[in-house]
């Protein structure tokens, strides 16, 4: 059982781009389907897809380097859970936070869904900070 799946999606991206891993597959959800489609618009990712039936989803996410065979090296730098079931941090429209100065982005879930903290600032929501990405 797992009890913060979208941190063991976060684990298992990372553990796969350290381990230089082409693909990587995460157990399916509605709320990882979504945070895996804003990797894929954002440009952190190549694609994603899923695959199985019912029960068994999962997604595969097709991860993204850039630089030559010997020098590669994956283009998302860090990944960080910042909103945990323990501790839940909300955030209104005019505290959405700035990652590395725009160089990242901030995943948040909203009343309209989930969306970067910039989409969100464009469209007036608060709302959850799910994590961080660069």
């Amino acid at each position: 059982m797992i009890n913060d799946p979208i941190a063991d999606m976060l684990t298992r991206i990372r553990n796969a781009l350290l381990a230089g891993h082409a693909t990587v597959a995460i157990p399916h959800s509605k709320m990882k389907v979504a945070i895996a489609k804003i990797l894929v618009d954002e440009g952190y990712v190549e694609e994603m897809a899923v695959s199985g039936e019912a029960p068994f989803e999962a997604i595969t996410i097709k991860l993204k380097y850039w630089g030559k065979r010997r020098e590669r090296r994956p283009v998302i730098s860090n990944l960080q859970r910042v909103s945990k079931p323990g501790r839940r941090i909300y955030v209104g429209k005019d505290e959405i936070p700035w990652v590395l100065s725009g160089m990242g982005i901030a995943i948040l879930t909203t009343p309209q869904g989930v969306m970067t903290g910039q989409q969100a600032r464009r469209q007036g929501l608060g709302g959850e900070v799910l994590c961080y990405i660069w």
